[in-house]
């Protein structure tokens, strides 16, 4: 019985130090050039608009968000309310 438990305890820690690796490779990943642009989401609703312009559309987890449309470089796209502007290197 001791040595089940023991194997138990083997696996569990292995499994959490196998857990925060991938976690922390995938944060090193991260490339060092700009960040990636907006969400598909968020350029699709300001299709067609002009900067400025107030739209709602459906975020990457279902949620509803009110929007107003702003130029990210090229790129005209939806910025969520009460959102700042997405960092700059």
């Amino acid at each position: 019985m001791k040595l089940l438990k023991h194997w138990m305890l083997c696996a569990a820690l292995a499994g959490a130090a196998w857990g925060a690796a991938a976690q922390s490779d995938n944060q090193q990943q991260r490339p060092d050039g700009p960040p990636p642009g907006p969400p598909p989401e968020a350029v699709a609703a300001c299709k067609g608009k002009t900067e400025g312009a107030k739209v709602t559309f459906t975020g990457r987890n279902g949620e509803k968000l009110s929007a107003t449309c702003k130029k990210m470089g090229d790129t005209l796209a939806a910025m969520p309310e009460g959102m700042g502007p997405p960092p700059q290197r």
